[in-house]
């Protein structure tokens, strides 16, 4: 999902997806998933890299994402704001979560526009909405 002309989201990419997303001009590739997530790839790393991409890994547990993953996330993205970034989990909705913050409450977006990181099809559960609600301060 294309969500700025430099930022996209998506679900656990395939193994050959990630030379689509290099050939698309994605430098950086940000996973959000837990190691043992459904389709996860243990080689996604060397996968990511081999394409000239760089890998970061932030592990959020589905059940338990906790402010300090997101401040990590956001200091993350901050530092890469120059680059084309891809953001993945299992289905988009940690992703869509985590951009959501970063749009709005660090790149200064309305919360309209936020919204648009959102995965439409994704209806948060009540963990989820606690937090999207978070204040990250």
């Amino acid at each position: 999902m294309q969500i700025t002309e430099s930022i996209a989201s998506s679900g656990q990419p395939s193994d050959s997806e990630f030379a689509v997303i290099t050939d698309a001009g994605y430098n950086v590739v940000i996973n959000l998933a837990m190691p043992n997530s459904e389709n996860a790839i243990p080689s996604e790393g060397h996968l990511v890299t081999a394409n000239n991409m760089i890998y970061i890994h932030i592990p959020i547990p589905f059940d338990v994402p906790e402010l300090f993953h997101l401040q990590s996330f956001i200091k993350i993205m901050e530092s890469f704001s120059d680059q084309k970034v891809w953001v993945h989990c299992v289905k988009n909705y940690r992703a869509s979560a985590f951009l959501y913050h970063y749009l709005y409450k660090s790149q200064g977006f309305s919360v309209t526009e936020a919204q648009k990181a959102i995965l439409p099809s994704w209806e948060p559960n009540e963990i989820w909405q606690r937090f999207m609600n978070l204040d990250q301060k």
